[in-house]
């Protein structure tokens, strides 16, 4: 998201995570000027007013090191989402970096973009190194393509981290959300498809949505 009155808006829906992507191709690609008071994203008024609960995940594409950390430290980022071909070697030491010492208790979350069975497999290589899965459908961009996949694929996940359920949610698919079950399933990622622009949610529609769950 990057519009502050729309984030605003969406906190109070009860949103658990608000993400900001920090990629410059693509179209939510998010500017920010860091404060004192936190971040102001661009679009936005001053968000030192607001007390919103949702915690900050920064979505990355196989971005440098350093600018990772140095967007964790100006935005107080809770999260880091890893959307490229990063190794765990590099989630390793990005954590040794942030935690302690820098941001405390900073999750990290690969995406695993998923087409087929053989797809899940990618898993396994990140187990050990971060706290969240996000699966995601596999598609020539990266992410926010507003398709499904088969989510039958994920039975064969038998994986010991938790994972958000992803991959073109939107507001039809109340039902087929609330018919999904998975033990390790822990909540839903929706983006593109409750968008009346590229960062900007259609408020009205996410909390019909949330009201259906």
């Amino acid at each position: 998201m990057r519009d502050g009155e729309n984030i605003r808006q969406v906190s109070e829906l009860g949103a658990d995570y608000i993400g900001f992507i920090f990629w410059e191709h693509s179209p939510r690609n998010v500017t920010m000027i860091p404060t004192h008071a936190g971040i102001i994203p661009d679009r936005a008024g001053d968000l030192s007013a607001l007390t919103f609960s949702p915690l900050k995940v920064g979505v990355f594409v196989d971005e440098m090191p350093q600018n990772i950390i140095t967007r964790v430290v100006n935005f107080g980022l809770d999260a880091v989402q890893l959307h490229g071909q990063e190794s765990p070697t590099l989630i390793r030491n990005l954590r040794r970096t942030l935690d302690p010492d820098i941001r405390p208790g900073i999750q990290f979350w690969k995406a695993i973009s998923i087409q087929q069975p053989e797809d899940l497999e990618k898993y396994k290589t990140y187990e050990d190194c971060v706290d969240l899965f996000v699966f995601d459908t596999k598609c020539p961009t990266v992410g926010g393509s507003g398709q499904h996949f088969d989510w039958s694929v994920l039975n064969a996940y038998h994986g010991e981290k938790p994972f958000l359920l992803s991959g073109g949610i939107g507001p039809d698919d109340a039902e087929r959300v609330k018919a999904f079950h998975h033990p390790r399933c822990i909540g839903i990622d929706v983006n593109s498809r409750f968008e009346t622009e590229p960062g900007i949610k259609n408020i009205q529609k996410l909390k019909t949505f949330l009201s259906q769950l």
